[in-house]
């Protein structure tokens, strides 16, 4: 029997609440109730920054703020291994992506590394799941869109007691360029093609803007990056994407 099926059965059984909003005993659609995703599809993409921002931060695109809905079903996702998410959350990073690569020239989305430990206890590359989900919707709407793993990493301290400078520090040490890179570059980089990274949460932008020199130093220039999920705290200006 199908794992999709099981899953299904086993909701019918024991139904979860939304991942949204955590209501209980109504109907779910990708396991968020009806109001959640009318939210999350009333979301639009602004351009973001933390303040200030870090050296070498590309032009971050965010889907929404890390509250709400959205926040419901990030740690629904991530946290409590309700996979069946990635499809609309992948469909959401896609529109973010959609932002930064200009119809008519290849995209190529590079995921911001999860170290194994975290992938053990995630089942699997949380983010690798959403890019692909994203992927599949930016081809269906006329994009040649691809996706790659370039970067590994490695294990980091907690950054909840770490200063900002302290937090870059982390992020750029614990990245490293996979040994298998070579020929990559031709093939990730195509004649006016947009390197975009993804990632789902933006706080400091440290994770971000260490990705994007490591990258630079592959001799791959990102054009931008793009998150589904924003922190509160961040300054958010809403306009123009030039």
């Amino acid at each position: 029997m199908p794992l999709t099926l099981l899953a299904d059965l086993a909701g019918l059984v024991l139904p979860s609440p939304c991942a949204g909003c955590a209501a209980e005993r109504v109907p779910l659609r990708y396991g968020m109730c009806a109001g959640c995703v009318a939210l999350l599809e009333a979301l639009r993409p602004f351009r973001t920054a933390p303040t200030p921002p870090p050296p070498d931060l590309p032009r971050c695109v965010a889907v929404g703020t890390y509250q709400g809905p959205l926040r419901g079903a990030l740690l629904a996702y991530k946290e409590r291994g309700r996979h069946r998410l990635a499809r609309p959350l992948g469909m959401l990073l896609a529109a973010a992506v959609a932002e930064l690569a200009p119809r008519g020239r290849p995209v190529t989305l590079i995921t911001v590394p999860s170290t194994a430990a975290a992938m053990r206890e995630r089942g699997g590359d949380h983010l690798a799941r959403l890019a692909g989900q994203a992927v599949r919707r930016l081809r269906g709407a006329g994009w040649d869109a691809g996706v790659v793993r370039p970067l590994r990493a490695l294990p980091r301290p907690d950054s909840a007691s770490l200063s900002a400078a302290e937090r870059r520090a982390a992020a750029e040490s614990s990245l490293r360029i996979r040994s298998t890179l070579i020929g990559f570059r031709r093939r990730a980089t195509p004649p006016g093609g947009t390197l975009v990274v993804v990632d789902d949460i933006v706080t400091t932008g440290a994770t971000l803007a260490a990705v994007t020199r490591r990258l630079r130093e592959a001799d791959m220039q990102v054009t931008g990056a793009a998150v589904l999920a924003a922190t509160r705290l961040r300054r958010a200006a809403r306009g123009s994407f030039s």
